[in-house]
């Protein structure tokens, strides 16, 4: 049985696994201005990633009802590693760039869920809902320390250094992961359905009403955290003068962190009050903020700062509560293979929300207050469909 200090440790390999998440994205204007790219080129770079991530993960978590989810770990944050090292010493533009950060998602794809199935495998009963809320929330953790890392290391030491960190963060990863995490005892029982056999989790109406809602929270949370500090650049050169004196990265980190606590607090809400029902709620908040963020751009710089922290409070706080939904509806034997689609949906919406972002901006000019609030409204359509599904797909079969 799982205890607190084992899972603060799981949570801490995870973050320290992440911190290649949001370099490429912290350091856009950076790419754009070395590289040439355009927005949409820095679009296609950002959701790479994730397509890398659902390439792999229906793979990897759905060999952890079979293998040792450790095994798999391990060997993910290797590749992870090796990604942002050879980002660092080969990536020269779009081409290599977009090579090596589909490689960082292979790497997530065999850490992040198979942590949460080895995670959840160790606990079971009333604090497994509460332990799988602090794993997904330190996802947010992970992101926001990526983009701080990013922004501190790169104006003095260069881009490249900022991806060996991240290599370096790796390896610490693999470290405490042979410590902390017990190896598996060998499976009493093969599940009975192939390995990319998915029809019993689509027969799920319960598991499926979350997955396809974690697709749209991810189009609309990765959409965000892709273009967050361009959008603050952006703010900041209409309104000059008006900083604060902090970097747009280290406002981009304060973002997503404070995503963490949302998402803890936000499952806490869901067990007390009923998590369809708090999710729903927070979705319409979110779908409502992203009508006016765009347009505060036009106003002032501290009004986007303030509604930009306000969003990262509402575009996690429903985060925990889906995965949670997920992990409890997940039938017996399946849950590595719901986990795996869980993963797979979910971030195809992390793939299309970056992009489909940067095809807006490049439409619409980019540098316009019209262009960037066509673009966050694109974002809020995440939440949108996700309320959907929650609504609709879940909704039991009369008798």
């Amino acid at each position: 049985m799982a205890t607190l200090p084992f899972v603060i440790a799981m949570c801490l390999a995870e973050l320290l696994g992440m911190l290649s998440f949001g370099t490429f994205q912290a350091l856009i204007p950076t790419f754009k201005s070395a590289w040439g790219l355009s927005n949409t080129d820095a679009g296609w770079i950002s959701g790479i990633y994730f397509a890398g991530y659902v390439g792999a993960v229906p793979v990897l978590s759905s060999l952890t009802d079979r293998v040792d989810p450790k095994k798999i770990m391990l060997a993910s944050l290797a590749l992870g590693g090796l990604a942002s090292l050879a980002f660092a010493l080969f990536a020269e533009g779009f081409w290599t760039a977009l090579m090596f950060r589909a490689l960082h998602g292979v790497g997530l794809a065999g850490t992040y869920m198979p942590g949460l199935k080895a995670l959840s495998d160790q606990v079971e009963g009333p604090n497994q809902s509460r332990y799988v809320s602090f794993y997904t929330a330190s996802f947010g953790i992970g992101a926001g320390l990526s983009f701080l890392f990013a922004g501190a290391v790169a104006p003095d030491y260069g881009w490249g250094w900022a991806f060996k960190l991240n290599a370096i963060g790796a390896v610490l990863a693999v470290l405490l992961t042979i410590v902390i995490l017990p190896w598996a005892a060998a499976a009493k029982n093969t599940p009975e359905h192939h390995l990319l056999d998915f029809r019993p989790v689509l027969r799920n109406r319960q598991a499926m009403s979350y997955i396809l809602a974690y697709c749209g929270h991810n189009w609309e949370l990765f959409a965000f955290r892709s273009w967050v500090v361009a959008f603050l650049v952006f703010a900041l050169a209409r309104h000059p003068g008006t900083g604060f004196g902090i970097d747009a990265t280290a406002i981009a980190a304060a973002v997503t962190l404070l995503g963490v606590p949302s998402s803890i607090f936000g499952n806490e809400l869901a067990v007390r009050y009923g998590r369809r029902r708090v999710i729903v709620a927070i979705m319409i908040a979110s779908v409502a903020l992203s009508l006016v963020i765009g347009a505060a751009a036009g106003v002032s710089y501290g009004l986007v700062v303030g509604l930009c922290l306000l969003y990262g409070v509402l575009l996690t706080g429903d985060s925990g509560a889906i995965t949670a939904g997920t992990v409890a509806a997940a039938t017996a034997g399946a849950r590595g293979a719901t986990l795996a689609m869980h993963a797979m949906i979910g971030f195809v919406g992390g793939i299309f929300g970056p992009l489909g972002v940067g095809i807006v901006l490049d439409a619409t000019g980019g540098a316009s207050v019209l262009g960037w609030s066509l673009a966050v409204a694109v974002m809020g359509t995440g939440s949108a469909a996700a309320l959907l599904a929650i609504l609709f797909v879940g909704r039991p079969k009369p008798p």
